[in-house]
C-alpha cells in the first residue's frame, strides 16, 4: 500500500473539500466534461470551435460545486479553489499571448517569409525540412520552452509548405513530439517540470538525466514519419524578391530579450516567467513606437514618399488582435474544468487507485498516458498534493512521462493545442490520431530507456 503524506481532500489553501465523486454534483460534473471533450474531438467534423464546449463545461461544473457549497454554508471553500484554477490559467494567457503577439509581429515584418526563403535557397527537400525543425524544435524547448517552440516552428512549417498537406501534418506532429520531448529534461521547458523543480522533488541539474529517454522519444515516432514526407524540393517561384519590413530583424532581438527575461526573472529574483515574458511585451510596444515615429518622418521630409512605405509602420495592438483567441479560451475552459473534478475528489481519487493498484512504475506510466486526455498541469499538482513516497527515479519517471504523454494526442499538451490553432486546415486531432501508434513506441521506448539508465 502506498503511503500518503498529505490528505487528498485538503483543498489549496487548507480549507477541507468534501469528497462529492459519488454524489449527484460529482457525477454530473463528470458527465459535463465528457460530453464537452467528445466536441471537441469532434471539432472538424461538426465545425464547432473548440472553445464553445469547454467554457461552458467550466461553467457548468463550477456551478454545480457551488450550488452545493453554498446549501452548506462553505462558498468560501468554492471561490478559493476557483482562484486558485483561474491564477494558473491566467500565467498561462498571459504568457500565450505575449507568445503569439510577437510570432504575428514577425509574420508581419515578414521574418519568416524571409526564413522560408533561405531553406528553400538551402535546397532542402521537404523530408529534410522535417528532420530541421523538429531538430530545432527537441533542441530549443529546453530554454525556451515546448509551447514558444513549436508555435514558432510551425509558423516557418507555414511559410514553406506551399500547400502540402501531408508535409505540414508529419511536420506538426513531429514539431509537438520534439518540442515535448525536448521541455521533459529541463525545469524550463514545461510548466509540469517547473512544479516538479519548485517543489524540489528533482534537484535542477539531475532533470538532465532525462535527456536520453527524451532523445528517443522524439527519434522513434520521427524515423517511421519521414517516409510519410515527400522527398521533393519546394518551389522557389515567387519567393525571390521577399525583404523583411524595417525593424523585423530587430523584433528576433527582442524576442529572444523577452524569453532571457522571463528565465531571469524566474531564476535569479524567483519571480514567475509570466512576468517576465510581460516585460518583453513592452519592449516590443516601446519598439513600435519608435518604428511609427520614424516612418511618420520619412513621410514628413518626403513629399512624394513610396507607394506603400507607410507599411513599415507597426500597430502592436493589431498584433493582439489577430492572436488564436479560440485556442487561449479552450485552455480557460480546460484549466478550469479540470480544475473542478480536482476540487471534487475526481483526480485524488484516480491516482490513489492507480498507485495502489499498480505501483509505481506502471502507475507513473500509465499516468503520462493519462495526460493526453486530461491537462498534466493538474495531473502532477495532484500527485504533488498527495506526495506518494516514491524514489528519487520514479520522480524522474512521473517528470518525463507527464512532459512526453501529451504528445499522443493534439490535446495533450500546450503545443498541440496551440498548433491546432496555428495550423488549424492542417493539423488537426484526426489527423494526429492516426500517428498515435507510432508515438506510443517511443513514448514506451523512452520509459525503458530511462529505467535502463537511471532505474
Amino acid at each position: 500500500m502506498v503511503k500518503f503524506e498529505t490528505n487528498a481532500s485538503m483543498a489549496q489553501g487548507g480549507e477541507l473539500m468534501i469528497d462529492l465523486t459519488h454524489h449527484w454534483v460529482g457525477i454530473l460534473c463528470l458527465i459535463v466534461f465528457t460530453a464537452s471533450y467528445l466536441l471537441v474531438f469532434l471539432e472538424d467534423k461538426i465545425n464547432l470551435r473548440k472553445s464553445k464546449p469547454m467554457l461552458l463545461a467550466a461553467g457548468i461544473i463550477w456551478g454545480c460545486i457551488a450550488v452545493y457549497y453554498t446549501a452548506t454554508g462553505n462558498n468560501e471553500a468554492v471561490a478559493e479553489g476557483m482562484r486558485h484554477s483561474f491564477l494558473e490559467y491566467a500565467e498561462l494567457f498571459f504568457f500565450l499571448l505575449v507568445t503569439m503577439t510577437y510570432i504575428n509581429a514577425l509574420m508581419e515584418r515578414g521574418v519568416f517569409d524571409a526564413l522560408r526563403l533561405w531553406l528553400v535557397a538551402r535546397g532542402f527537400t521537404y523530408r529534410q525540412l522535417f528532420w530541421v525543425t523538429g531538430g530545432l524544435a527537441f533542441l530549443l524547448s529546453p530554454v525556451a520552452d515546448n509551447l514558444t517552440t513549436a508555435l514558432i516552428l510551425c509558423a516557418v512549417i507555414l511559410a514553406v509548405a506551399n500547400g502540402h498537406k501531408q508535409f505540414v501534418l508529419a511536420s506538426c506532429v513531429n514539431i509537438v513530439v520534439a518540442a515535448n520531448a525536448g521541455g521533459a529534461f529541463s525545469p524550463f521547458g514545461d510548466i509540469t517540470t517547473l512544479m516538479i523543480w519548485q517543489k524540489g522533488m528533482v534537484p535542477f541539474w539531475e532533470f538532465f538525466q532525462l535527456f536520453l529517454p527524451a532523445l528517443v522519444n522524439f527519434l522513434v515516432p520521427a524515423l517511421i514519419m519521414q517516409f510519410s514526407v515527400s522527398k521533393e524540393v519546394p518551389p522557389q517561384h515567387g519567393l525571390l524578391d521577399i525583404q523583411v519590413k524595417i525593424g523585423g530583424r530587430f523584433m528576433v532581438v527582442l524576442f529572444v530579450s523577452t524569453i532571457i527575461t522571463a528565465i531571469l526573472f524566474h531564476t535569479i529574483l524567483g519571480i514567475p516567467p509570466v512576468f517576465g515574458m510581460l516585460t518583453g511585451l513592452a519592449y516590443l510596444k516601446l519598439y513600435g513606437f519608435f518604428l511609427n515615429r520614424r516612418a511618420r518622418h520619412w513621410q514628413h521630409k518626403n513629399d512624394n514618399p513610396p507607394v506603400g512605405e507607410d507599411a513599415n509602420e507597426f500597430d502592436v495592438f493589431s498584433r493582439v488582435a489577430h492572436v488564436e483567441w479560440d485556442t487561449l479560451f479552450f485552455f480557460y475552459g480546460v484549466i478550469m474544468a479540470v480544475g473542478g473534478l480536482g476540487f471534487v475528489g475526481y483526480l485524488a481519487l484516480t491516482s490513489e487507485l492507480i498507485y495502489n493498484q499498480y505501483g509505481f512504475t506502471a502507475a507513473n506510466t500509465v499516468i503520462g498516458m493519462v495526460s493526453a486526455i486530461i491537462d498534466n498541469i493538474p495531473v502532477v499538482y495532484a500527485i504533488l498534493t498527495m506526495n506518494p513516497q516514491m524514489p528519487h527515479e520514479q520522480w524522474l519517471l512521473i517528470t518525463l512521462t507527464a512532459g512526453v504523454g501529451g504528445s499522443l494526442l493534439s490535446i495533450g499538451s500546450a503545443a498541440g493545442v496551440a498548433l491546432m490553432g496555428q495550423a488549424k486546415e492542417h493539423y488537426t486531432f484526426m489527423g494526429h490520431l492516426k500517428w498515435t501508434p507510432v508515438i506510443a513506441l517511443g513514448y514506451f521506448a523512452s520509459v525503458g530507456v530511462h529505467l535502463m539508465i537511471n532505474g
